[in-house]
């Protein structure tokens, strides 16, 4: 009867729908670079396009950017104030970026693999006061970061 009792008073496991991580309002939908053909010291503009599943305005977006494994530090402390509506896809221009820099070398396949990752955000309320937009920070959106991926070079 003890053993029955002490099993009783184990945990239960939790299942694979519990440890799963929920899906972020915020999902990169897209990353794309130009122009798709880029060689070293080639200057690339750089977007994303962020959908937002969520129902409530999100803004103050962070990322973070790497070429090849290597960190982009001007992303480091910058927020980007873009307006992301609820049940829309955004497209946001990001820097403009150059292949191959001082400590990050021309990529022996001539291939540049992209990693855009939304670090963090807020949802915001936006509305009109006397003719101008108020803008009002809440809650950090939930969920993130979220990554994703493009490749350019020939």
């Amino acid at each position: 009867m003890a053993a029955l009792a002490a099993w009783l008073l184990l945990p239960a496991s939790p299942s694979a729908a519990e440890t799963a991580k929920p899906t972020p309002p915020l999902t990169i939908a897209a990353v794309m670079a130009s122009p798709a053909d880029a060689g070293a010291d080639t200057l690339c503009q750089l977007r994303v396009d962020v959908a937002n599943k969520g129902a409530r305005i999100a803004s103050e977006l962070a990322f973070a950017v790497k070429v090849n494994g290597h960190d982009l530090p001007v992303y480091r402390n910058h927020l980007f104030m873009q307006r992301l509506d609820p049940g829309k896809t955004t497209s946001i221009r990001l820097f403009n970026f150059w292949t191959t820099e001082t400590g990050r070398p021309t990529a022996a396949d001539g291939k540049y693999r992209i990693e855009v990752t939304l670090l963090n955000a807020k949802w915001y309320d936006i509305a009109l006061k006397d003719g101008v937009e108020d803008w009002t920070p809440r809650d950090p959106v939930p969920n993130l970061p979220v990554t994703a991926t493009a490749t350019v070079g020939k």
